[in-house]
């Protein structure tokens, strides 16, 4: 066992956080629900936004950026489009009462649309996806960040790289896309840059404008690479555009007036599959589709493909085994909060 990571107990875990944010203020009930939060994406294998991300956040609160008992308030109601200020407090609980609500809206009205203003950032996006494909919706949503990616063709970042969330209920669980507009989201980048490995592909621009995969190099000079190049940036853009105009929050250029990140702009869509008139079949259609996807001819024997969210239900299973890794100077860090 390499000496330098631990494996930590989901329960342990989470009475950790939990502890700490009652510590920094949350009421108990906040407290658990947050800590519930960081605990399933570690144990879902998504360290970047769960335990590795926990000391920052709890760094936001201690400065202010985070309200532990703010409450997010009903701003204007539009049938089944709502718009809610977050009030700043802590992103996780306001990005889950907002899935609440969109899911809520799509049981009564088939689609549910919550746009929220002046929240904090929602951790793993994915959450949410996997929370709404449990309520039997389909789910997309988005968010926009401080500035963080440039344009394509340029050298200054202007764009975030605005993570979007698309979710389908499969079998008991669900099948769940999580993705910035960056070909790596600066959590990854910074596990990576942890661990001392190099990133699989070309992440980012060196200070020169070559193309590197150190994603030290990429952290320093915030030149990240879009996914897809200017298709990316262009998404980015969009989804910055949507989340300030659907919520009447800010946009990324204003987010960036800030030293640090807070204040952001989200949109959360819930479709209630069972209001469709061929509601029967769903499941029929994802298992063909996932039938011919899986049939692909490989580039290397011993590989497969799979599909998103596929990877976590596996990681899911081993952690809740063997417990969760964690770098040993991440935990010891933890816990000294």
């Amino acid at each position: 066992m390499d000496s330098d990571v631990l494996h930590i107990p989901a329960q342990e875990m989470l009475n950790v956080f939990t502890s700490i944010l009652v510590k920094h203020g949350f009421p108990v009930e906040k407290a658990l629900q947050c800590a519930t939060i960081f605990t399933d994406s570690s144990i879902d294998g998504i360290y970047s936004h769960g335990v590795n991300r926990f000391p920052t956040f709890v760094d936001y609160v201690a400065k202010g950026h985070v309200l532990p008992a703010a409450e997010p308030s009903l701003k204007n109601a539009m049938g089944s489009i709502e718009q809610w200020e977050g009030n700043l407090g802590p992103g996780p609980l306001n990005a889950m009462m907002a899935t609440h609500r969109a899911i809520g809206l799509a049981r009564s009205s088939g689609i549910g649309c919550v746009a929220l203003s002046n929240t904090n950032h929602w951790m793993r996006g994915g959450s949410y996806g996997w929370q709404a494909a449990r309520g039997g919706c389909v789910f997309i949503g988005f968010t926009n960040t401080i500035a963080n990616m440039p344009a394509w063709g340029a050298k200054d970042a202007r764009l975030g790289n605005n993570p979007l969330v698309l979710a389908i209920p499969y079998q008991d669980e669900a099948i769940v896309l999580d993705m910035a507009m960056s070909q790596y989201s600066f959590g990854a980048m910074e596990l990576a840059r942890l661990k001392n490995t190099m990133l699989e592909v070309d992440g980012g621009f060196d200070a020169n404008g070559n193309p590197t995969r150190d994603p030290g190099v990429i952290i320093d000079t915030r030149r990240t690479m879009p996914v897809g190049f200017w298709k990316g940036a262009g998404l980015a853009l969009l989804l910055d555009m949507l989340a300030a105009l659907l919520s009447g929050g800010l946009s990324t250029h204003e987010i960036n007036k800030n030293a640090v990140e807070y204040g952001l702009s989200q949109v959360f869509i819930a479709i209630d599959l069972s209001r469709l008139g061929d509601s029967s079949i769903i499941n029929k259609t994802i298992e063909s589709i996932l039938d011919d996807y899986k049939s692909s001819v490989l580039v290397e024997s011993g590989r497969k493909v799979i599909y998103p969210g596929q990877r976590v239900l596996e990681t899911r299973k081993a952690n809740t085994i063997k417990g969760i890794p964690v770098q040993r100077r991440i935990w010891e860090r933890v816990v000294m909060l």
